[in-house]
């Protein structure tokens, strides 16, 4: 693994370029204070931004720590040869016009490469980023203006997007930026080996990532380990979930498990916690940086307004978090403390009784300030300090920090000062609150989200991930190349050899020969037409046949080449799809959902990364709105849990024996009956399709 120290804590830095974007990283550094040595390279100026040039890279008094380079990307290639050559501590690439501008230039790629080859051991970030900032050392290869401020610790920031970069240095929410990398094409140095870097940082709290594409399993998957190990959090915006249907998809799966379901699949596995905005992401940063994992979901809820404990109850309704009932002892402490005119609750309205009367404020707080508590959240809006006088809510964080203390009953408590809107929480305000061990939320919504996300860190850490089953790439038998569908008939027998139950059945070539099957095999009987992708679309399925002269009748009805003649499977509780999908982006994705004609419409479905065990998929299961039909509703018979749980598992081995090859395997319906769950439609493709979307 390369070695990223040079490049991240360089004691000297030089800028090659003399472009605007030049003159601002050399502005940058100095404005930071950064306070190694700055060497500006250009071959005609004398001076960038007030700071002596040297003609070329051999005129440095010694090779640099770290280099940004600003000029074109043929010069580009050049100069990182140089550098590689002298023994630089690694560069930061702006220019563009590599592999990501391939579709506009035929050379793109070929450059890329190039570049590989001409830094050699030597680390590069980029192409087509804007380079990184350093706020716990005063470094900025940074070539634009940024909002952040040096700080002793605090959170990482690694992203694909430079501009969102930008934007998130902006953050007026009190939270201390120790990085901000941006990679570009992690045309060498991925986001997973940057984000190792930066955990090795003793400063580092937490970990945060915006990511368009994971890259690199293998990488993420040791990034993963190494937080875990370090207990050190790490949350991922990915951008790109909207799943879109491949055009002429055969499977359900493939419209259900695009990738946005696989990339929660594998944060879920390695135990990365998964945000969809960058509130949620800055809030849930924020709090795992004042307080770290929580170890419930058990809050409590304090403010002096009945409209803000219904905003708290109401935000939290479709959350996993509990607000547990007030203890003998919590009401005890809260009545001495409010007298006999508050309800009490949680969340709980303290009315304005107590407004300004700290040591009221302080009892109440600390009544509900540890205890079995995770956290403790106290909602206040400040006013706005350009038009009107904050000094009246004082009081509420005086009162706040002497709970948190334990000058009340309560001590050694998790607290949260959350504010309803995110500009009702001044940014001063929420620092001293930080340097005091409390956290500002900002936003009712966005907090809870925070609280929910560290809640569940908190339960991931304490189970081990199992490794991943990679979709390694492989030589394909030229029959494989394009993917290769079998028939239902090839399907399920492929499948009853791993123990997944099918009915009996017969593949018949005739409907004359569908007819005399029919006859050894029992009735009520199916009847499916071979060589339709979606049969009951296609009018090529007929149910409940009860006689041969049914069965030659159905057939003869079917324009189809070949028949499966099957028993029928009856008692059904409940039908549930099963599937497993090739997501070359992040592993072999396991889809569980309503099953039936009606599974796109539903899209109930669960999602885990293969392997699994019988734990897990009784987890995925129990997270489906069909879960009570599965166990027996209002008093109706549920479902063999135990049998359906190893059809899954016989899918799975499956999928382990066929790995190199797989694409994807989906039965739907598996039939669910209260003694035994039964394949009755199952789709194999063998081969890997070149149109699978990879982001």
């Amino acid at each position: 693994m390369l070695d990223l120290s040079r490049l991240l804590r360089p004691r000297s830095v030089a800028v090659i370029g003399g472009g605007v974007w030049c003159e601002n990283v050399v502005q940058q550094c100095r404005a930071i204070g950064f306070r190694g040595a700055i060497w500006p390279v250009h071959p005609t100026r004398a001076e960038i931004a007030g700071v002596p040039v040297f003609a070329g890279l051999a005129a440095l008094p010694s090779a640099p720590d770290a280099v940004f380079i600003g000029v074109n990307r043929t010069l580009t290639v050049q100069l990182v040869a140089q550098l590689a050559e002298m023994g630089a501590g690694g560069a930061t690439c702006f220019a563009s016009g590599f592999r990501e501008a391939q579709l506009e230039s035929a050379d793109g790629a070929d450059l890329q490469e190039q570049l590989l080859l001409a830094a050699k051991d030597m680390p590069v970030i980029g192409p087509n980023c804007y380079g990184f900032i350093n706020y716990l050392d005063g470094v900025a290869l940074w070539p634009d203006q940024h909002g952040g401020l040096q700080v002793d610790c605090g959170v990482a920031i690694v992203t694909q997007s430079s501009n969102v970069a930008i934007n998130l240095t902006m953050q007026s929410r009190a939270l201390p930026l120790a990085y901000v990398v941006t990679v570009g094409n992690q045309a060498q140095t991925g986001l997973a080996q940057i984000g190792q870097a930066l955990l090795d940082d003793p400063r580092v709290t937490v970990l945060g990532l915006y990511i368009e594409g994971v890259g690199d399993l293998r990488a993420f998957e040791a990034l993963a380990v190494q937080a875990r190990r370090m207990g050190k959090p790490i949350v991922a915006l990915k951008t790109g979930r909207s799943p879109q249907a491949r055009a002429g998809a055969v499977s359900h799966t493939a419209s259900l498990a695009g990738s946005g379901a696989g990339a929660r699949a594998l944060f879920a596995r390695l135990g990365v916690a998964e945000v969809t905005g960058l509130d949620a992401f800055l809030e849930t940063l924020k709090l795992l940086h004042v307080t770290g994992a929580l170890p419930s979901r058990r809050i409590a809820s304090l403010s002096c307004s009945g409209g803000e404990a219904s905003l708290m109850a109401d935000s939290a309704l479709d959350l996993n978090l509990e607000f547990p009932p007030l203890t003998k002892a919590q009401k005890t402490a809260l009545r001495t403390a409010l007298g006999p005119m508050v309800a009490l609750a949680n969340p709980l309205d303290y009315h304005t009784y107590i407004w300004g009367d700290v040591a009221a404020m302080t009892a109440t707080f600390s009544a509900l300030l540890g205890d079995d508590l995770a956290l403790s959240c106290i909602v206040v809006d400040f006013p706005r300090a350009d038009r009107c006088d904050p000094a009246a809510w004082d009081c509420v964080v005086t009162a706040a920090v002497a709970a948190k203390k334990g000058t009340g009953v309560q001590t050694g408590g998790r607290l949260a000062l959350v504010s309803s809107l995110p500009e009702t929480m001044p940014e001063t305000v929420a620092q001293k609150l930080i340097a005091q061990g409390i956290v500002p939320l900002c936003g009712i919504e966005s907090a809870l989200k925070a609280i929910e996300i560290a809640a569940d860190i908190g339960q991931m850490q304490a189970v081990p991930p199992q490794p991943l089953l990679l979709p390694e790439p492989v030589q394909m038998p030229q029959e494989l190349r394009h993917g290769h569908i079998l028939n239902e008939h090839s399907a399920k027998a492929r499948l009853l050899a791993h123990g997944v139950p099918v009915p009996e059945g017969r593949f018949c070539a005739s409907a004359k020969l569908a007819a005399q099957a029919a006859k050894t095999l029992g009735f009520p009987l199916v009847l499916k037409g071979m060589g339709h992708a979606h049969k009951s679309e296609a009018g090529a399925v007929h149910l409940n046949l009860r006689s041969s002269q049914a069965v030659a009748q159905a057939a003869a009805d079917m324009d189809s080449n070949g028949y499966l003649l099957e028993q029928m499977v009856t008692g059904g509780v409940a039908e549930v799809l099963v599937a497993v999908l090739r997501d070359p982006a992040h592993g072999f994705v396991l889809t569980l959902g309503a099953g039936g004609v009606m599974t796109e419409i539903l899209a109930d479905v669960s999602t885990r990364l293969v392997p699994v065990t019988a734990q897990d998929v009784r987890a995925a299961l129990a997270e489906l709105r069909i879960y009570p039909v599965l166990c027996g509703y209002r008093g109706s018979l549920g479902v063999n849990i135990d049998a359906l749980i190893q059809a899954v598992l016989g899918v799975q081995s499956f999928v382990l024996e066929t790995a190199a090859f797989l694409e994807e395997v989906e039965i739907n319906p598996l039939i669910c009956t209260p003694d035994r769950a039964v394949a009755v439609d199952a789709l194999i493709t063998l081969g890997v399709s070149n149109d699978r979307d990879t982001n």
